[in-house]
């Protein structure tokens, strides 16, 4: 299983970027999926997760308290990718975002993935 993260890149102030990641391999059922971000001297820290769900009736979903009404995650299930859109960007977002879920490739196991990360930049 890989995840595939995109969508990273350069901003300035106060604009938009959006985030992809995309689950591919052996895979037969795709728990939670969620994004964490990693700033240069600090821990990793989650930014938004979203739960299970259906192509119906959409996972719940939780955010850090830095980015609530500015960040949205949301799932493609028909894909396997999750996106977070996020919107009025500050220069403290700058991060190295990761993606992460749990996976299983059978009814008895469950695995913790993770993507390679994407830089994102935010100019003052």
């Amino acid at each position: 299983v890989q995840l595939l993260e995109s969508g990273g890149g350069l901003v300035q102030a106060g604009g938009s970027l959006r985030l992809s990641c995309a689950a591919s391999g052996s895979i037969l059922r795709i728990n939670a999926m969620g994004w964490y971000r990693q700033a240069p001297g600090k821990q990793r820290e989650l930014v938004a997760r979203i739960t299970e769900g259906t192509m119906i009736s959409a996972g719940s979903t939780n955010y850090a308290d830095s980015v609530k009404g500015r960040f949205t995650i949301s799932r493609d299930y028909a894909k396997n990718t999750v996106y977070l859109q996020m919107n009025s960007l500050k220069p403290e977002d700058t991060a190295v975002y990761y993606c992460n879920s749990q996976i299983s490739d059978s009814p008895w196991d469950e695995y913790d993935y993770w993507g390679k990360g994407t830089l994102v930049t935010v100019s003052s």
